[in-house]
Order: structure tokens, then sequence, then C-alpha cells
């Protein structure tokens, strides 16, 4: 089969470079005798680490032909989010809900049900591009948000990215101190970012394969908690079910939390079903996506709930836990006295676990600086990957004793602009481009034939001042979420970014014609 033009100024995922693939480097966006002699060094590095097998391949798009197209495994569609939620973070979100927002464990269980599936499926719609297209996620944004105003995106997703890198590296590093209280907090977090760059460097396919398997023992071991905590005695499942404003209250602001951390993906989405082929239907991409998100989510974050209810009692061994350690405190408290050496063994497989839901924040976050311009995508992926590894460190060492507090406004943070980013995505595909056939993917690197990104962008500040309006935080309250008593920036944010922008787009393409 001969190939397309996108084929040879493409690096291939497997095989040797062409002469054509070798003259340019494999850099994301960039045209045949663009590279200046300053530039060679990327060029050479990008022939070297494809020789040692790691994905050169950034931004740019991944032709449908069966020489690139070469992840037909279904399945990976659904473990490669599987694992990623499986991790110690997601377990962490469901042990705030009471300790930080007050909740017993019904009234945190509803809510972990009702916000997971409303943040999980913008996540599973935009997997379902990645076939289609063959672009990442941040490239394929250019058709909502337009050549420039993509980079505010792409600025936040980098931000998003290092956040949860940052809390992955703090998780395992609390859970390494639970096992041995002898090790110091920066010593676990280097531990944790040495084998993140280790596995996540290399790029799809090994992100993949790791993934495919990485969450069985997690699993295992998860059930092993579920099982010694029943044991010990310590659930409180009576705790109050409140009703009212101030209930209502707490159930929104802890529901922001649960909706930051199920969307928080939705902008890598199809990073990682690019390389499935263009003939993969969508329902089938769709439901192994959103089975992958939302089956661990609730099993993970239900189980952190039930064991933050016994962080209740002051007099308790877990409040104590808890009050040392955080989450690797109370893990540690359910697995080593009851079973010694073994539950420590099981503290550091959950503590490498943290590094399956690592891989897609350290491999996803080139995209985000590749989409920044012309020249941030000459840079080799792995160099933004190593980047923001030590940029996860230098937050995470400082960060470390200040866990719950920095989760909870990271989560509800990410949750105010990736809600404007969906108001926005999803009006422009169904209300102007109607669906698939709208699309012209050849586009994607061509500014002139994208939206301009005038009403995106007036419709962001819309959706800013949804935020600003309904949100409540510790720094800022807002008269809607004062009235209501919780949290209300996302779904605000949301409703303000799609009416705004249905008025806006459409002056737009009446102007600009396009």
């Amino acid at each position: 089969m001969e190939k397309s033009k996108h084929s040879v100024e493409n690096a291939k995922l497997d095989g040797d470079d062409s002469a054509e693939e070798r003259a340019i480097g494999g850099f994301g966006g960039v045209p045949d005798g663009e590279l200046s002699a300053g530039n060679d060094v990327f060029a050479k590095l990008q022939r070297y680490v494809g020789s040692i097998g790691v994905e050169k391949r950034g931004i740019e798009r991944v032709p449908d032909t069966v020489e690139e197209r070469t992840d037909t495994s279904m399945s990976k569609v659904g473990t490669v989010w599987l694992s990623s939620n499986m991790a110690v973070a997601c377990f962490g979100i469901g042990t705030i809900a009471q300790p930080v927002f007050g909740l017993g464990f019904v009234d945190s269980v509803l809510a972990i049900l009702f916000f997971n599936i409303l943040g999980v499926l913008p996540t599973s719609f935009f997997s379902t591009f990645g076939p289609v297209f063959g672009l990442r996620q941040l490239a394929l944004s250019r058709f909502y948000f337009g050549w420039y105003g993509v980079k505010l995106y792409a600025f936040f997703n980098v931000l998003t990215c290092l956040g949860w890198s940052t809390l992955q590296i703090v998780l395992g590093a609390q859970l390494f101190h639970a096992i041995n209280p002898k090790m110091p907090g920066w010593a676990g977090i280097l531990v944790i970012a040495f084998i993140t760059i280790l596995v996540g460097g290399f790029g799809y396919k090994i992100v993949h394969k790791c993934q495919q398997w990485s969450w069985i023992p997690i699993f295992i071991i998860y059930l092993i908690v579920l099982g010694m905590f029943a044991r010990s005695g310590e659930f409180d499942s009576l705790l109050p079910l409140d009703s009212g404003h101030a209930e209502a209250g707490r159930i929104l602001s802890f529901g922001s939390a649960i909706f930051g951390a199920a969307t928080g993906l939705c902008v890598y989405a199809a990073d990682y079903t690019v390389y499935q082929p263009g003939s993969s239907p969508r329902v089938t991409v769709f439901f192994w996506s959103f089975s992958g998100l939302l089956l661990p989510l609730i099993f993970v974050e239900c189980l952190g709930s039930a064991i933050g209810t016994a962080t209740v009692r002051a007099d308790s061994s877990f409040a104590q836990a808890w009050m040392d350690a955080g989450v690797g405190g109370l893990l540690g408290n359910v697995l080593i006295p009851p079973l010694g050496n073994f539950g420590r063994f099981c503290l550091v497989l959950l503590a490498l676990g943290t590094i399956a839901n690592n891989c897609p924040n350290v491999y996803s976050v080139s995209f985000g600086m590749q989409v920044l311009s012309r020249r941030s995508a000459r840079v080799p992926r792995l160099i933004w990957t190593l980047l923001g590894v030590f940029i996860a460190v230098g937050v995470g060492i400082p960060a470390y004793d200040k866990f719950a507090p920095y989760l909870q406004t990271f989560l509800v943070t990410t949750a105010y602009w990736l809600a404007i980013y969906e108001g926005i995505a999803l009006t422009e595909h169904f209300v102007f481009r109607r669906g698939i056939k709208g699309y012209q993917p050849d586009d994607y690197d061509t500014p002139s034939k994208l939206p301009v990104g005038l009403a995106a962008a007036v419709a962001f500040a819309f959706g800013v001042a949804g935020c600003v309006l309904g949100m409540t935080q510790e720094w800022w309250t807002g008269p809607i979420g004062e009235l209501s008593g919780g949290d209300l920036g996302f779904p605000l944010a949301f409703g303000l970014a799609a009416v705004s922008y249905v008025v806006l787009r459409a002056v737009e393409r009446s102007r600009f014609k396009r």
C-alpha cells in the first residue's frame, strides 16, 4: 500500500525511518526543510530515542493505514483507564468525604455514583474521536477553539497533568512512609518519579502495555483492604444522613471534587486511541472507555469513603493515622497491624501502582507543550515528559504534608476549567459541525481553515464568570455559591460557556465564514 503524505512526514510507531522521515526528524507539524541548523540537536535526539524504542510521534496526525494504526486490541481502550483509576489517588478522593466535607457513608456514595457518571461521559465520548481522526485531543481541539485559542487550554492541560503527577508521587511517598516511618517523603517522591519516567517516557505502546495488566494486583490488594477493614469493626455506616440546605451544600462541594477527578482525563481522551484503526466501531470504543473509567472510580472511591468514616472518633487509631500520614497512614493502619510484613508488601505494590495513574499524565503533558507553538512542537516528546516529571517532583516535596487541602483545591479547580472546555467543545460538535462529518481532519494544522477563536475566547470569559458566581472555596465564595451553600462553579461554568458560545459562534461563522 502506498504511503500517504502524512505517513512520510510523520515518524512511525514501529520500524525504521525513511529518508524523508529522517530529514524532518519526526517533529509535530514542522514542514520539510523548516528545521534550522540550530535545531539539528533535536533531530539527532529524535533519531536516537527512536532507535531505542521510544515513540517519536507528537501531535501530528496518525494516518489511517495498516502500517500506522497498529493497535487493534479493543480491550486496551478500557484497561488504560482501568489501571489509571484503580490507583491510590482515587482512593484518596473517597477518604476526604468525611474529614473534609463532613459527609457520612451513604450520602458520599450517592455523590460518588452520580458525579462520576456525569464526569466520565465526556471523556468516553472524546475517546471515540481518536480512531476517526488520528489526532491527539488537543490537536483535535483546534477545531473548537482555533489555532490560537487552543493554546490557553493546552496551558491549563499542562498544569492539570503536572497537578495529577504531583498527587501521585506524593501518595506513593506517603505509602512508603507508612511502611518505613524513617523514610523521608522526598526519598519516596524520587523513587516514584524515577520509575514513572522509565514507563511513561517510552510512549504509547509501553504505557498501554503497563496499563493492560497493572490493575490486577492492585484490585486484589483493595479486596484485601476491604476484608481487613471489615474485620476491624471501625466502619461507621450510621453517620447521620442530613438533609436541607447544609447537606445539599456539602454534597455539591464533594461532587465538584468527584467531577473534577472523573472528567480530568477528557482533554487527553483521544491520545490513547489514535493508533486504533479508523474502522473501529465508535459505540464499542465508547463502551470500553466508559467501563474502564467508571467501574474503578466507583469501587475505589467508595472503599476510601468507607475507611474515611473511621476517622470520626478522635480516639480511633485511624484518626491518628490520618493526621500522621494521610491516605498512606490509613491504608497502613488497615494492613500492617493484622498482616505484618505481608501488609507492608501490599503497601509497596500500592505505592508502585501510583505509577499506572501517573503514566497518562506524564505522557500527555508533552502534547500540551507541543500545541503551544511550532517551536515547542520541534522539541521531542521525551524532553517535555522529563521536564514535567522534574516539575512534579519540585512541587511534590513541599506539598507532601498538605495533601488533603491540596487535593480538594486542585480537583475543584480542574472541574471549573474542564467544564468550560466541555461546554464549548460539545456545543461546537453538535450544534455547528453536526457530528463527525462536519470535520476536515487534514485542516488541523492550517490556521486559516480553523475557527478564528474569538467566540471561544469570549465564551471562556462567560464560563469564568459562572465559576466566580458559583464557587465555594476557602479563598472565595461567589454570591450564588453562598446562597446554595455548596459549590455550583462547574455547572454554571458549563452552562454559561455553552449558551454564550451558541450566539457568539453563529456571529463568528457569519463574519469569517469558518
